[in-house]
């Protein structure tokens, strides 16, 4: 980090020296200029006395002031359009100032037969070196950042370099443009671009055009330019898009890459065209991606003391990723697993550079009630995040004692504990297994939905809430990973059935809603995810062998292996005695429905408890299914909606 060489009120580092002394001889040349501009016929002796006495002064003043607009805080080659507007905030109080100046102190006076008066500086000399200090200090920039971004030389790819065509003529594509421009060692050469804007067509982006849209033009121009390689340069871009785009270059043998997510983007640094990556499943899955402004929708964690269980599994490591963004008070970090967090505490330290003391790393288990108050005792949190829960359906089967033990009577007791502790927000994070479960995993997730509903009542001071989605890419229990490992080893790529579809999310946009779904919940209920349409499994086995470069059939076999006891060829979102509610969010439901009384839910758990104690492995994956089962509010007609039980 470099010594900074002033106070908050003037901040100025070392580089900013060379900076200023630049102005210093810009607004001194800005001033003699508006003197002789003003004055064309020469100078009057006593105004040339003026501008000897006070040219200095005018010098001082503007860097006072610019340092004071924080216009030494960066590089001249990085000014942006605030930074334009600053700089004419500046020079206005600059000019202002030495004006005042002048007219305060009086360096240069005559006498008159009104006695001594001061000598002003004459308003077209003021209003000349307002526009001249303007254009040569606005333009000394200007001049910077064009010579950075293009050079005086002009570009010239060399010989051997990749001719890469640019999909989206936006910000993103703009950027991949420049950073090829600067780095003509990445051996990169823009063919041109294609954008779905038709205003764009036939114009030239930054001095290169724009040669027709995805849509309709697209395979004619992958024939005529023949391009090396294509990059999707919109980090917003639909999987629809996406999806045509690989499609066709495929068929041309023309590899894709694309620019990486807006969460992906947010998290690294650098050269934007060093993280152009390949294409990956997540990329064409067809679903309009969810972007919310984190700072925004998680404004209500700041300065709050906030609670993550699970903090080293996949969706509760982002949820510390995003929270540690938005400024809480303090992160704590609780996981049973010392490797998982470990790794995460490291991350948050080092790679996204959060204070030591901001966060609290737990080694403890949340099935342990007594330990469990301790650190609820010592670090008073004011906002829980519970993420903890075992997810792999076929595991649980073989194990139900500890699936109900993780899942239903680890939720139910730090449900307690936070309303005992008055917690001010509790949300659990729960599955769409929890819907007319037909698992020991997922009837365990929809008793922990019932616990939480139950403490709603029961504490009225804490505000819970269940966040129900389907499957997160990329997450320990989702087959996208064990897809990725078939492939590596050769294949078979196995496929429970071939009608079977899930519903997708990646991590990150799963993670961004579970915080805004928090600040909804107000006693216990249940918001849900919009998740898009459902996804073909086998066609999603096709796509990942696809994007490998390997054909399915023929590189990599499919082999359909049949159903797991238990598993689903669809998932719900929505039971059907639940009613779909909207929200005031986007993209979050709330699933109605008439809850049990908390004595009810007391008289469950005391079941189940029980023989968790005994350790009655099949007695308790009966009684689970049982209790989920039955616990159907009676007398509860849901609307007509909820009769598909499915996203829209």
């Amino acid at each position: 980090m470099r010594r900074r060489l002033g106070t908050a009120t003037f901040p100025f580092h070392r580089h900013a020296i060379p900076q200023a002394m630049a102005d210093g001889t810009l607004v001194a040349v800005s001033y003699y200029l508006a003197y002789r501009l003003r004055f064309d016929a020469g100078v009057p002796v006593r105004y040339q006395e003026l501008f000897d006495a006070t040219w200095w002064w005018a010098v001082i003043t503007g860097i006072v002031v610019f340092g004071t607009f924080r216009m030494y805080q960066r590089w001249w080659r990085y000014t942006g359009q605030r930074d334009y507007l600053a700089i004419a905030q500046a020079v206005v109080v600059a000019t202002l100032a030495l004006a005042a100046l002048v007219a305060l102190f009086d360096p240069v006076t005559v006498r008159s037969g009104a006695g001594i008066i001061g000598i002003s500086i004459p308003n077209g000399v003021l209003a000349l070196h307002f526009l001249m200090t303007l254009l040569f200090v606005g333009g000394a920039r200007f001049l910077a950042r064009t010579i950075h971004e293009r050079p005086l030389h002009g570009f010239r790819a060399k010989r051997d370099a990749r001719r890469v065509l640019i999909v989206g003529a936006g910000d993103g594509g703009r950027l991949v443009l420049r950073e090829i421009i600067r780095n003509p060692e990445l051996g990169l050469d823009p063919a041109g671009f294609v954008d779905d804007d038709s205003r764009l067509h036939g114009t030239r982006v930054d001095g290169v055009k724009v040669l027709g849209d995805t849509q309709h033009d697209l395979p004619r121009i992958l024939d005529e330019v023949e391009p090396d390689e294509v990059t999707i340069a919109i980090p917003s871009a639909p999987g629809t898009m996406r999806a045509r785009v690989v499609r066709l270059c495929r068929e041309r043998g023309i590899p894709v890459r694309t620019l990486p997510t807006v969460f992906e983007l947010l998290r690294g640094g650098g050269n934007v065209v060093r993280q152009v990556r390949e294409v990956q499943v997540e990329d064409v899955l067809g679903r309009e991606p969810v972007v919310m402004n984190i700072d925004q929708v998680g404004a209500y964690l700041g300065g709050e003391v906030v609670m993550v269980t699970g903090a080293g599994g996949s969706i509760g490591s982002e949820l510390c990723r995003q929270i540690a963004r938005v400024g809480p008070r303090k992160l704590i970090l609780i996981d049973h697993a010392e490797d998982n967090l470990f790794r995460i505490q490291r991350e948050l330290e080092d790679d996204r550079h959060v204070h030591p003391s901001v966060l609290a790393t737990v080694l403890a288990d949340c099935k342990e009630g007594e330990r469990m108050r301790e650190v609820f005792a010592r670090h008073r949190p004011t906002v829980v995040f519970h993420a903890a829960a075992y997810k792999h359906v076929g595991l649980m089967e073989l194990n139900p004692v500890e699936a109900v033990r993780n899942n239903a009577i680890a939720t139910r007791l730090m449900a307690q504990i936070a309303g005992e502790a008055e917690v001010k927000r509790f949300v659990l994070v729960s599955t769409d297994k929890a819907v007319s479960p037909a698992t020991v995993m997922g009837a365990s997730k929809a008793l922990a939905e019932f616990a939480v509903e139950a403490a709603g009542k029961r504490w009225a001071g804490t505000r819970y809430a269940s966040v129900r989605f389907g499957n997160v890419l990329g997450s320990s229990g989702s087959v996208v990973p064990i897809f990725r490992r078939q492939i590596a080893l050769g294949g078979p790529v196995t496929v429970t059935d071939e009608r079977m579809t899930r519903y997708f999310m990646t991590i990150p946009e799963a993670v961004q809603l579970i915080i805004r779904s928090g600040s909804l919940g107000t006693g216990g209920e249940i918001f849900v995810l919009e998740m898009g349409e459902p996804v073909s499994i086998l066609q999603l086995a096709k796509d990942m062998i696809e994007l490998s470069g390997l054909e399915p059939g023929r590189d990599i076999a499919i082999e359909v292996v049949g159903r797991r006891p238990g598993e689903k060829l669809d998932e719900d979102l929505f039971n059907p005695f639940e009613s779909i509610v909207p929200t005031e969010a986007e993209k979050i439901r709330r699933a109605e429905r008439e809850t049990l009384h908390p004595d009810t839910v007391e008289a469950m758990f005391d079941e189940i408890q029980l023989l968790v104690l005994e350790g009655d492995a099949a007695g308790l994956a009966a009684k689970v299914a049982e209790l989920s089962a039955v616990h159907v509010p009676n007398g509860f007609q849901p609307s007509t909606e909820a009769g598909a039980g499915r996203s829209e």
